[in-house]
């Protein structure tokens, strides 16, 4: 889901949580300004298929369960259910029940613009959407086939008001799920934007606006919302759930000197308002934060790491932003990587064999030029951790004794590739490469463009084809516009499982599967693997398509980031955009205008 600009992926390497004497008091409240690397375009839950637009979906809207705060490993937990689901033996059948009297926020589009009660059928309703023909999906490939019944409603023409047997419910606050098939991950979907609860007066009163404005019940209420920022503030009618240490995870060998031990007792949020600017250029970022008047999170250029940091191994701060940050640096929980289009049949597959065969060896040839030795230090401050295909290394699947030759640049074994299969200066198709519109990604454009020439690929066929933001260049993957895309991936869930899929035949364009590969085998592998409970078995099945993933070089594969967050020590909280992603800001503090926590 949460799908990140390969460029903007320079985010995470550093991100700044601070502010001048902490919380900015405009209008005598207590405001906190995040930044983000990148826009969403749509908010529409249905839509939010970036990280970008999910910060703000799970801060808007309720989702039946979320991470806890402090836990790691994350550990999931119930948000608007009351607690986890009760599964019958067979793995196949769900019930979970959820708060009562929980209230949208008021809205003209609820009768005299009061929101009503959260009820089990916004569920529902809220699933189906993903599955309505007159929809564009981009969260429908989580239980695409999973749920009994979805696709016999789809074939009826979708009518909201016609029953899925396999999604009721059957009262105000129960929910039941019934699948075709055990899916072990699927109360980690409910942990994610696509599964928010969406009022359907909303929806049918907003229309198509519903992607540039929320009405939800989540700790924060939109109300104002462009590419360029968002503005929330605190909604009054959110639920009291006093924050309780113990239960998210809280240690005082860990996290005893943030400050958060303040706030035990008190329920979210805690800020009267919620700023988010959206700017995409490090350097820009960087200027806005040392301002000291404006955004109070921001990236550390890779050119500003060298006066940041002591030590890079370990992760240490210099004595100077010591004094005034606290620091925490942990690695990704996802990957950034480059693929292939493989159903354009100038590069991926294509219907005549020869030319299959020679498309195959000018991708292998494309990945041995390809140096991530220079781009992880280029770009990543020489942090991020380089590993072949897409299991990263913090999930168990994750095996550290593999071959390292399809992640080690090799020009020589990429021009043998080129001459053997055929390929000429003459015939060489021209290399589109897909990018969003920043500083950032055209160096990354020209790093891959020079590895490329200096393995003779002609530079005149070598193009960048680029987009104004990150919701732009992701629709023109989901429309199959680009040839050579580069991105990230952050996980939805701790699970090999939700990298793989990322490469499952159907779930292709719109759905999550960018690079459009579809394999029979790979397929069968992963309706396997994605049944089962973690297990010797499993993992072998996973490491097994990892392989394959490789062998058919469908990409540039990958590298997972180093983050390391620092924020200054006035602001009480511990920044998190991995798994926990937005839900931390609910907890986020910044001193009141005298100069305390409230």
């Amino acid at each position: 889901m949460t799908r990140r600009g390969l460029g903007l992926a320079v985010a995470t390497l550093l991100v700044v949580t601070s502010g001048c004497g902490g919380g900015d008091s405009r209008e005598g409240l207590k405001v906190y300004r995040h930044s983000e690397n990148g826009s969403p375009t749509n908010i529409d839950p249905i839509q939010s298929d970036t990280i970008y637009a999910n910060i703000i979906t799970v801060n808007v809207y309720d989702t039946l369960y979320r991470y806890k705060y402090l836990a790691r490993p994350y550990e999931i937990i119930p948000n608007l259910a009351v607690g986890m689901p009760e599964v019958s033996d067979d793995g196949l059948s769900y019930t979970i029940r959820i708060k009562e009297g929980v209230g949208f926020i008021d809205d003209e589009a609820f009768p005299e613009g009061v929101g009503r009660e959260v009820v089990a059928g916004d569920f529902v309703y809220s699933i189906k959407r993903h599955f309505d023909p007159e929809n564009i999906s981009r969260g429908a490939w989580l239980w695409d086939g999973r749920i009994e019944g979805m696709d016999q409603w789809i074939e009826g023409g979708g009518d909201y008001d016609a029953p899925v047997s396999g999604l009721t419910a059957p009262d105000d606050y129960t929910i039941r799920i019934r699948l075709t098939q055990p899916f072990p991950q699927l109360t980690y979907t409910f942990a994610m934007g696509f599964s928010a609860f969406v009022p359907r007066e909303a929806v049918e009163y907003h229309g198509t606006a519903l992607g540039r404005r929320a009405v939800g019940s989540g700790p924060y209420r939109l109300t104002d919302f462009n590419t360029t920022r968002a503005v929330f503030e605190a909604n009054e009618k959110y639920r009291e759930e006093p924050l309780d240490l113990a239960y998210e995870g809280y240690d005082p060998d860990v996290h005893g000197h943030l400050g958060i031990e303040k706030l035990a007792g008190l329920a979210p949020p805690y800020v009267d308002r919620l700023e988010i600017d959206f700017i995409e250029e490090t350097s820009s970022r960087w200027a806005s934060f040392t301002s000291g008047r404006e955004i109070q999170y921001a990236t550390v250029p890779p050119e500003q790491v060298p006066s940041v940091l002591a030590s890079r191994n370990p992760v240490t701060l210099n004595p100077e932003f010591a004094d005034r940050y606290h620091m925490i640096s942990t690695p990704e929980t996802g990957l950034v990587f480059t693929v292939f289009n493989m159903d354009d049949p100038v590069i991926g597959v294509n219907d005549d064999p020869e030319r299959n065969r020679m498309n195959r060896e000018l991708r292998c040839s494309v990945r041995d030029a390809f140096s991530w030795q220079q781009r992880n230090d280029r770009f990543y401050a020489g942090l991020g951790v380089v590993f072949p295909g897409v299991i990263p290394p913090v999930v168990p699947e994750f095996d550290a004794g593999m071959d390292q030759d399809s992640v080690t640049q090799n020009g020589d074994r990429a021009r043998r590739r080129l001459a053997d299969a055929g390929w000429t200066d003459a015939n060489l198709p021209e290399l589109e490469y897909g990018s969003t519109a920043n500083t950032i990604n055209r160096e990354m454009y020209e790093q891959f463009r020079g590895n490329l020439t200096n393995v003779g690929y002609p530079q005149e066929k070598i193009s960048i084809r680029t987009f104004a933001n990150f919701g732009d260049f992701s629709e023109a993957m989901h429309n199959k516009e680009l040839m050579i895309m580069g991105y990230g991936w952050g996980m939805d869930y701790p699970d090999a499982e939700n990298t793989l899929q990322l490469f499952y035949g159907p779930n292709g364009a719109p759905g999550s599967n960018a690079s459009n590969y579809s394999d029979a085998e790979y397929d069968a592998l992963y309706e396997q693997g994605a049944v089962m409970q973690p297990s010797p078995e499993r993992t072998a099945i996973f490491r097994r398509m990892n392989q394959m993933l490789i062998d058919d070089c469908v990409g540039m594969m990958a590298l997972s980031r180093q983050s390391v967050f620092v924020w200054h020590k006035d602001v009480i909280g511990q920044p998190d955009r991995e798994v926990l992603g937005g839900f931390w800001l609910r907890f986020v503090d910044v001193p009141d205008v005298a100069g305390s926590t409230d």
